[in-house]
């Protein structure tokens, strides 16, 4: 079985052959790590960080793995209301003496914590933030940031009242790939955005959420009716539990699941920090017909300052994670492992093929002139060169987690702070409320809510 070493490598030279490397005219540029550079050698003991992580399930215990390969990090305490996840906790972290609790205000009033990592499901974000802000502790909450729009404005409130660090996890914003798209972009390497194309696709049923329940969950060893939280009470079920991106009581769906990944790195890509002006979706329930009333396949139109950007995502059929810039001098084609850039004149290197509308002797007229007032020779149309940048893998957590941490030792704004996160969120209620009422949905800024076209 392939390691993740040789995984990435191999994935990085499919994503340079896809990129067109192999073609003529391609030349490959590896991108070495810029920035969130991490120290060679031991921390010492005044450096390091002392987090509790709220939430150590598929994700979580993700980020505690990452977090833990990062220098100077130590995990002091986990909550979770699963009690098997506090085995896992002390499995990952090496500690079978690590606090473990089913509730995280534990952890909030633990003086010796530093800050919180929190990976819970969407309709827990804003209380964890809010409490975790009014307990003096940072925190990390994975994406997307809110479950509604109100939510964000509460979490963003709590983050300023509190002066405390507030990162979301939509980690491409910290990856090497965004770093050199933004920097392309901003030196004028396609000219003004003119449209941006998002697009994702699955196909099994993981990667549709059909999560298989852990095999001894109960209520004896989950606290079911917490979490809970003020949806609608309803008997134990383990599918709700592990599978609640399938509805709209817990989760945000392929949007806040999927789509936000794409809109955070575009909304740094480009230099944006705002919600769309509008958003129109269409979509369905079409394979995963399990009794989830999110969908499973989503098109949306967004309008962001009269820039159209067209997302889809969909559960069916697997294509890959993918954003297209547009532009008058070229295209930025960025993907998983690269960038693909695909520069443009926007002029022509040839006669207009109009001219096969000529009689032939005006015809040969028109080309002889053609020549005569043009620089190029008939047989010596310039070639256009692409160039293929990899790097590592836009969604590595490490670079993120550690852009998290430097903010919370140094005190200095970070990137996809409650703000950012709270606009790219936006983006996805959007999305979801066009698709619930079926119609466009206009964002009032005013009144920071949504109203029908």
């Amino acid at each position: 079985m392939m390691d993740e070493l040789t995984r990435r490598k191999f994935m990085q030279a499919s994503a340079i052959a896809a990129g067109g490397l192999f073609a003529t005219n391609a030349k490959a540029i590896i991108l070495e790590p810029q920035g969130h550079s991490m120290p060679g050698k031991p921390v010492g003991p005044n450096d390091r960080i002392r987090f509790g992580i709220i939430g150590v399930g598929m994700e979580g215990s993700g980020v505690l793995g990452s977090a833990l390969a990062l220098p100077g990090m130590e995990c002091v305490g986990a909550a979770d209301l699963y009690d098997g996840r506090h085995a896992l906790a002390k499995q990952i972290t090496g500690n079978p003496n690590l606090q473990t609790t089913r509730d995280y205000r534990e952890l909030l009033d633990r003086k010796d914590i530093d800050c919180i990592l929190a990976a819970v499901p969407d309709f827990w974000h804003k209380q964890v933030v809010v409490d975790a802000c009014e307990a003096g502790k940072d925190i990390y909450c994975e994406k997307p940031m809110s479950h509604t729009i109100p939510e964000g404005f509460e979490m963003i409130q709590a983050a300023e009242r509190n002066n405390r660090i507030v990162q979301i996890g939509a980690q491409r914003v910290s990856s090497m790939l965004c770093g050199k798209a933004h920097e392309m972009y901003h030196g004028g390497a396609i000219g003004d955005i003119t449209m941006v194309e998002l697009s994702l696709g699955r196909n099994s049923p993981t990667g549709a959420w059909e999560y298989p329940p852990p095999l001894d969950l109960s209520p004896s060893n989950l606290s079911w009716d917490t979490w809970l939280k003020d949806t609608p009470k309803i008997p134990f079920n383990p599918y709700r539990f592990a599978r609640w991106r399938c509805w709209r009581d817990y989760g945000t769906g392929v949007a806040g699941d999927l789509m936000v990944h794409l809109i955070s790195a575009m909304l740094f890509t480009l230099g944006w920090n705002e919600a769309p002006r509008s958003a129109v979706s269409l979509g369905g329930i079409y394979r995963w017909k399990d009794g989830r009333d999110m969908p499973d396949l989503q098109t949306v139109l967004f309008d962001y300052h009269g820039i159209p950007v067209y997302v889809r995502l969909g559960l069916s059929s697997r294509t890959p994670e993918r954003a297209l810039y547009m532009g008058p001098k070229g295209l930025l084609d960025t993907n998983e492992f690269g960038i693909t850039y695909s520069p443009q004149s926007g002029v022509n290197t040839s006669p207009s093929y109009y001219d096969s509308s000529f009689p032939q002797k005006m015809r040969e007229e028109y080309v002889r002139e053609w020549y005569a007032t043009h620089s190029v020779q008939p047989g010596k149309e310039p070639l256009t060169e692409q160039t293929v940048y990899t790097g590592n893998d836009w969604d590595d957590l490490k670079p993120h987690l550690w852009t998290f941490f430097e903010a919370v030792k140094s005190r200095k704004p970070n990137v996809e702070n409650a703000v950012f996160g709270n606009h790219a969120a936006i983006a996805c209620h959007m999305a979801n409320e066009s698709y619930f009422r079926r119609k466009q949905v206009l964002w009032d800024a005013a009144t920071q809510s949504l109203k029908d076209a």
